[in-house]
């Protein structure tokens, strides 16, 4: 192949109306270009020479995720998180650091450890369905985010109830969704809304309602040093009980952060993904079906490892995933050290940003692509450069198993006891949500008692 030192072609536009089309229209944003520039493209950067170069080949995946790390930094490009997550989270961290940390988080987001997790999970899944009305609207996404932080709550932090339970609960949930909303969803692109005027400015009540959580952290974790050895499970305990090569375990400080980080990384997105998943099956009614038809292969004596192999379910899982992925994009790659992708000689300075979406609506790896057609996962495999919800290389997020156990085990528990339906039928299309892509918040939904065929076991 031969090399150039010219940048893929891209769009020519000011770059503040490029900025709202991106944060406005996220899909549209890069599918227009897609359908112009082709499978690899630049965004200029006026100001200086860290171009954003667009890829979704999977050669170039490849190329990317299998290149020496040395080559890129990738905290550097998370820095925007810095606010919500802390200094020392393994996302801002690269090289040995990043290594070091990410080997002391990866243990117990897998195995037997992640699946003692499940009755929890089913649990809290039935505590916050159980206070849906029947026949009444309700919003779908809030139960969801409600499931996912309770159970981000005592699986990760170790809390179940109490008033510091209750306090995290209140204070996270009121953070996430102020920064999330479509108005300051904007603040993670524009240093210029990040500006502190006061308790009564928006950015002002982010950073005390930080500081409050912050200190709602820092507390539980002189509680939990404090206490005598309860042989704890919950991943906070795991993550206090490891140890570095050298026998240092890890300080409050990188406890916090990576706290705010497992927090921010499987919250929003998990819940993100059930609400798009509950809004295919209530589309498609012949979906609907077959998934009650194989819940319905689970008699009282099985376990809840069975919900996970479930075949026709995991396609559900994955093709939600598939056709609007939670993040768009990979962690982005700034070059350190020049490369060659796909023949193009980066320098240093360039951004190198690998399209989840994209690549998941190759019309030649997915045909029909803009279709919600579970079938195909149960049709063939996908190299991890074809599909790649939770990004690749050694930067693909670690609870990656753990967020696709929760989905299967929370999707076959509502659904054994609940129909659950829009309220408005009319096709849905993504907004940007913070740094992710979701459903719109609004989405209203109808639960009523799921109507089983005789004779058959139910999902306990």
């Amino acid at each position: 192949m031969t090399t150039t030192y010219n940048l893929p072609d891209g769009p020519q536009m000011p770059r503040w109306l490029r900025m709202i089309k991106f944060i406005s229209q996220p899909v549209k944003y890069v599918d227009d270009f897609a359908k112009i520039y082709g499978d690899t493209f630049t965004i200029r950067s006026t100001r200086s020479d860290n171009h954003l170069v667009y890829f979704s080949q999977p050669q170039a995946l490849e190329q990317i995720f299998t290149a020496d790390s040395s080559h890129f930094e990738v905290g550097r490009g998370n820095t925007g998180l810095k606010f919500l997550l802390g200094d020392r989270s393994f996302m801002l961290a690269d090289g040995d650091r990043h290594q070091r940390q990410r080997q002391l988080l990866v243990p117990p987001f897998h195995g037997e450890r992640m699946r003692a997790y499940g009755e929890e999970i089913r649990e809290i899944t039935r505590q916050v369905t159980n206070e849906w009305q029947i026949g009444k609207p309700f919003n779908i996404r809030e139960s969801m985010q409600e499931i996912t932080l309770r159970v981000i709550l005592r699986v990760v932090f170790g809390l179940n109830d109490g008033q510091l339970f209750e306090e995290l609960r209140r204070s996270l949930s009121d953070l996430l969704d102020f920064i999330t909303s479509p108005i300051m969803s904007s603040a993670f692109f524009f240093q210029f809304m990040q500006k502190d005027f006061g308790a009564r400015s928006p950015w002002g009540w982010v950073l005390q309602q930080r500081q409050k959580i912050d200190q709602l952290i820092y507390a539980l974790l002189r509680e939990r040093r404090a206490e005598p050895e309860q042989n704890r499970q919950d991943i906070l305990s795991l993550m206090m009980a490891a140890r570095y090569d050298d026998g240092q375990g890890m300080s409050d400080e990188e406890l916090h952060d990576e706290l705010m980080t497992l927090l921010v990384a499987g919250h929003e997105t998990t819940a993100s993904a059930l609400t798009w998943a509950f809004y295919w099956i209530d589309h498609l009614a012949e979906m609907r079906e077959k998934l009650l038809k194989e819940l319905n292969t689970i008699g009282v004596n099985h376990d809840l490892s069975n919900v996970a192999k479930l075949p026709y379910l995991t396609a559900v899982c994955q093709e939600t995933l598939r056709i609007y992925p939670i993040v768009m994009t990979a962690f982005p790659r700034i070059v350190k050290i020049p490369i060659t992708i796909m023949g193009y000689e980066l320098r240093e300075g360039t951004i190198i940003v690998p399209s989840i979406y994209l690549a998941h609506h190759r019309e030649e790896v997915y045909p029909q692509s803009k279709q919600f057609k579970p079938e195909r996962f149960l049709e063939r495999q996908y190299s991890l450069y074809e599909y790649l919800p939770f990004g690749g290389g050694n930067r693909r997020c670690i609870g990656m198993a753990f967020a696709q156990y929760e989905m299967k085990i929370v999707l076959a528990t509502v659904l054994s006891e609940f129909k659950v339906s829009l309220v408005n039928k009319r096709p849905v299309r993504p907004v940007r949500r913070g740094l992710t892509l979701a459903a719109p918040a609004g989405m209203r939904m109808i639960a009523t008692p799921q109507v089983k065929p005789a004779n058959t076991p139910a999902l306990v």
